[in-house]
């Protein structure tokens, strides 16, 4: 709430997930359901399909990215389409793109994609 209230007084636009994958067991096996909001007792494992949206229409107007973590648990491919569409969409971002974290650089290149990014750095601290 902080973090919101400080972009606010700044006029900062922050842009949060608006839906989520979301499942009732964490297993490889499962097969996520989009939720605006995860329901109780739900795990949320990857943006949704409309988060991913909002979020390639703002890398594209970006002059600099600056990613720091998957947007899910990216190991398990049911639920690594968030991080892929990220990944991707800085990819073709007319942008700066800065890549911090380990998870990230793994999941850039397990994208294929890391050749296209500015910088990536597997400290995700120290990068920040």
């Amino acid at each position: 709430r902080k973090i919101i209230g400080r972009a606010e007084t700044k006029g900062v636009p922050l842009h949060l997930p608006v839906d989520h994958a979301v499942v009732r067991e964490l297993k490889e096996e499962a097969d996520p359901e989009t939720a605006r909001d995860i329901p109780e007792g739900w795990m949320g494992v990857d943006i949704g399909p409309q988060t991913q949206k909002l979020f390639a229409e703002q890398m594209a107007r970006a002059k600099t990215i600056f990613w720091n973590g998957p947007m899910g648990i990216y190991e398990f491919e049911k639920f690594a389409g968030g991080t892929y569409s990220v990944a991707r969409s800085m990819a073709e971002a007319k942008a700066i793109t800065i890549v911090g974290g380990g998870d990230s650089a793994s999941a850039v290149a397990k994208a294929g994609l890391a050749d296209k990014m500015t910088h990536i750095s597997t400290g995700g601290g120290a990068s920040l």
